[in-house]
């Protein structure tokens, strides 16, 4: 029987990959803006993809301890529905950015040890969602799209007072099993769904929200 698991696929770069998405049944799609990183999109070609995303499917822009002119360029060209900060924005400058853009903010946080749970914990009273997350390891040039996963049963029947996602190393192999193990009811995927770094793949795509939400296709 399919639960109702909600998936965001994250770090999309080509056109085609938006209706590869949606057929693929994601809930949630997301847009790089980070300059590092092989999924890094620029704002024209942002924008033209997000326009083409149907309502009711939300779209994620990805920051990394983005100053207020680049959030303020970023929202002014680009259609979207929420930020995912991703860097070491404290829980003060969550508050900052939802209040100058008037967005619904979903801040990651890296777990690796029992210890980084608390950090969950504080970003809750300010967040409206929460990405847990694989710390990157050391040297990474990158705060995510490692994939690395975290040892799931940190979070094992844990819970927070706003919705939460499970990010971290996901593939269509193993997220049923991370589902299962920890509870979440939304899961993140990124580098779990291409063919090559930066480049999603339709059947992985198609693969993975199967899995995760027990989806039997003809």
């Amino acid at each position: 029987m399919a639960q109702d698991i909600r998936v965001k696929i994250c770090g999309l770069t080509d056109p085609a990959d938006i209706p590869a998405a949606l057929l693929a049944g994601a809930s949630y799609v997301g847009f790089v803006f980070y300059e590092p990183s092989p999924r890094h999109l620029e704002l024209d070609r942002a924008a033209f993809m997000a326009q083409s995303v149907p309502e009711g499917i939300t779209r994620v822009a990805l920051t990394v301890d983005a100053d207020d002119a680049m959030l303020d360029v970023l929202t002014g060209a680009v259609p979207i529905d929420m930020l995912q900060l991703h860097g070491n924005e404290s829980p003060a400058r969550v508050t900052e950015v939802k209040q100058r853009t008037g967005l619904p903010v979903m801040k990651a946080v890296g777990v690796a040890t029992e210890t980084d749970l608390t950090q969950l914990d504080f970003y809750a009273r300010v967040a409206d969602q929460l990405l847990v997350d694989a710390k990157p390891p050391e040297g990474a040039t990158r705060p995510g799209g490692n994939a690395l996963a975290f040892d799931w049963r940190l979070i094992a029947g844990r819970k927070w007072t706003v919705p939460w996602m499970l990010a971290g190393g996901l593939t269509p192999d193993n997220v049923g099993d991370a589902i299962r193990l920890t509870g979440a009811r939304q899961v993140d995927v990124s580098s779990g769904v291409e063919s090559r770094r930066g480049e999603k793949d339709a059947e992985l795509m198609r693969r993975f929200v199967d899995a995760a939400t027990g989806r039997l296709r003809a």
